[in-house]
């Protein structure tokens, strides 16, 4: 141990220091974002707050890597786990013998197995338990939904091209990466220009297209052809395409399903009864064109989405299931800890909405049922967290965001995004569509409210809109139905004779009005959504390297511990030797297993009987049958428990009932050993 390492604190100490470390590196990222927004920031002081989060990385990473070398629990053997995934054919790169494509991979026989089953708990765990509507949406989207969402605009970056070979570049990727040749070629530059070229490479993503071509140039910035690239382009991270023959119809692969539930959610409000709250769902694929696809399928183009848009009443956010979750505890890591202590706290979800934490119960509730939606497939409880949105982090309307996170070998991942979008994506569909979205909340009691009685010039209305007449009466009639919401329409007319509404302009000629109160026994509202958005792609990754270890005795056996429920096979049926007796045996049982709906692998192979364990071990099969000489004699085979390794003994005509119970939870292991004799069976 050098001298620096045993200078540095160890076991609960260096995990404070490394919590208070993560707090300062959240804060000071924060503080650099605020400044790169802030016009009045100048360059000088970017520049200062960029080293110092560099920084603070630098020694967080010192300080992880020395926590690792002083735990080798705490070490993931990546190396040995890539090898299984892909021996064993669990996922494999798309394209393969072509060379493959960044960012497209395909699933093996186990991980797609392993996929539907993970897919059917969820609909299971949400759906049918919370009566969800399911909706399954096209994947093609035109351009105006995704125009009007706002998924056009924001999901840009710049882009040049080669113009000899046409290939596309990053533009401010590459003024980052010729900056650092620069520096690195000239390590004797003199401090000043050094930190002159450094504040240019911070604004690098911050440039307009001039402003980045202009830097280019300056900088000598050449394509691979030798040739100065083309001007900079913004270069949108949706897949485009053009709908009919025609090429005249533009649109888009969806990079998310929820735009398909807001769109039909007067048909899906209809499809519920009129009834508030209600919630739909939607398993599907979602697509992104990736720049810079890495870390496996935790950063893909295509991938598979399970997203649920739970509509409530915005004055009314409580939800009825909540007490039921409500001792469930939950490991959150709020905005105040982040930039803090750096450490989460463990209460209960009761507790979080109670003290504010979490904004509202719905959200609380569906952060609950996801956690124990994730421990029901088999996630390692102590390697999840809900982290918090920071509100530099926040989009304008969003009321309180929270993620689910998985630590895995790459850190902690964002796997499920849980947030209150408050009214925004049913708001903006429906004044651009010019389509009311809203629901209406039945009193008990009528109630006494003020609003705007109107007498529209029909006449004048047509005059000014023509086919639009409607669409404009209808705009106003609704905004009548609440005097707070007419009264900056009356007071525009009255001061300037005219105002926009929904993008019309209304003269004071056009109508008169009159401010009365009357009594309804209705309101009417435009719903807030609540969305959990899972990321089925990540997720199954994170399980995958949460159920992979290496048996202590040899650590060349890798075993994969998926639960009965997700196993992509339940069960294994081995004979112990090639007889045709035996085999008839092994037939039987596997017909009976699968007659059942629990997919069986059968190894007749002549490979030792530890060896077929192991293979079976490897592709996570949690249970296996071995079919022996008693079995001839006495119809009794030995049932083994793939984590334990221990073997039961028990009538044939058992087994499928068995391994039955134990994938739908309804038996466990350890009542199976009180249950039946246990015995002794090596495995060499």
């Amino acid at each position: 141990m050098s001298s620096s390492d045993a200078a540095l604190p160890s076991g609960a100490a260096l995990q404070d220091e490394i919590d208070s470390l993560n707090a300062q590196i959240t804060k000071q990222g924060a503080h650099v974002r605020t400044l790169k927004k802030e016009s009045s920031s100048n360059a000088d002081e970017i520049a200062a707050a960029v080293e110092e989060l560099k920084r603070l990385k630098l020694h967080a990473e010192t300080l992880r890597k020395h926590q690792e070398a002083s735990d080798p629990s705490k070490t993931f053997n990546r190396k040995v786990f890539d090898e299984l995934i892909l021996r064993k054919m669990f996922i494999v790169p798309s394209f393969e013998i072509h060379g493959g494509v960044k960012g497209l991979f395909d699933l093996g026989p186990p991980a797609c197995a392993l996929k539907a089953a993970i897919v059917d708990v969820w609909r299971k765990h949400f759906v049918l338990a919370e009566s969800m509507l399911e909706m399954e949406c096209t994947c093609l989207t035109p351009e105006v939904v995704l125009k009007t969402s706002g998924h056009v605009d924001r999901f840009t970056d710049l882009m040049v091209k080669d113009p000899v070979s046409g290939e596309c570049f990053r533009a401010d990727k590459l003024l980052e990466d010729v900056i650092d040749e620069l520096l690195e070629a000239n390590p004797g530059m003199p401090t000043e220009e050094r930190e002159r070229h450094l504040r240019i490479q911070i604004q690098a993503d911050a440039f307009s297209p001039a402003e980045l071509d202009e830097q280019l140039a300056q900088y000598g910035c050449k394509a691979p052809s030798g040739e100065p690239y083309g001007p900079s382009f913004p270069f949108n991270l949706m897949f485009k395409t053009s709908i009919g023959p025609e090429g005249t119809a533009v649109g888009y692969l969806r990079p998310e399903t929820a735009q398909g539930l807001f769109v039909n959610f007067r048909r899906l409000l209809d499809a519920n009864s009129q009834k508030m709250p209600f919630a739909a769902a939607q398993i599907g694929l979602g697509f992104r064109n990736e720049i810079a696809p890495r870390s496996g399928l935790l950063r893909v183009r295509e991938f598979c989405m399970a997203e649920i848009e739970h509509f409530v009443n915005p004055d009314d956010k409580s939800h009825p299931n909540f007490s039921s979750v409500a001792d469930k505890e939950l490991v959150l890591f709020g905005r105040d800890d982040q930039l803090g202590s750096g450490k989460t706290k463990t209460i209960t979800a009761g507790e979080a909405v109670a003290t504010g934490l979490v904004n509202n119960e719905t959200l609380a509730y569906f952060m609950a049922r996801t956690q124990l939606f994730m421990e029901r497939i088999g996630m390692d409880p102590s390697r999840l967290r809900f982290r918090q949105h920071l509100t530099t982090e926040m989009a304008h309307y969003a009321c309180d965001c929270w993620d689910l996170e998985i630590q895995s070998s790459y850190g902690w991942v964002e796997c499920v995004g849980h947030a209150d979008r408050a009214c925004y994506d049913l708001d903006v569909h429906g004044k651009a569509t010019k389509t009311p979205m809203v629901a209406t909340l039945k009193l008990d009691e009528p109630r006494e409210v003020e609003i705007a009685k109107l007498k529209l010039d029909r006449k004048a209305l047509g005059q000014a809109f023509k086919g639009d007449q409607r669409v404009v009466a209808r705009v106003l009639d609704a905004l009548a139905e609440n005097w707070v919401d007419f009264e900056p329409v009356a007071t525009a007319l009255e001061s300037d004779g005219k105002t926009t509404v929904d993008g019309f302009e209304i003269t004071k000629n056009m109508l008169t009005w009159t401010k009365e109160t009357k009594k309804v026994h209705e309101i009417k509202f435009t719903p807030s959504v609540i969305e959990p958005s899972f990321g089925m792609g990540r997720i199954l990754y994170s399980l995958l390297e949460h159920c992979f270890y290496q048996r202590d005795a040899d650590e060349q056996r890798c075993v994969m511990k998926f639960k009965p429920a997700v196993a992509p096979q339940k069960c294994a049926v081995l004979p112990i030797s090639s007889s045709d007796e035996m085999n008839a045996v092994v037939e039987e049982i596997a017909a009976s297993l699968m007659d059942s709906d629990l997919a069986t692998r059968v190894d007749k192979s002549t490979a030792s009987l530890g060896r077929r364990y192991a293979r079976a071990d490897e592709v996570g099969v949690p249970f296996a049958v071995t079919v022996d000489f008693d079995t001839l004699a006495d119809g009794s085979v030995t049932l083994r428990e793939r984590d334990s390794t221990v073997q039961i003994r028990l009538p044939k005509t058992d087994v499928t009932k068995v391994v039955f119970d134990f994938v739908h939870g309804r038996f466990s292991w350890d009542e199976a050993i009180m249950t039946y004799p246990v015995v002794q069976v090596k495995e060499d």
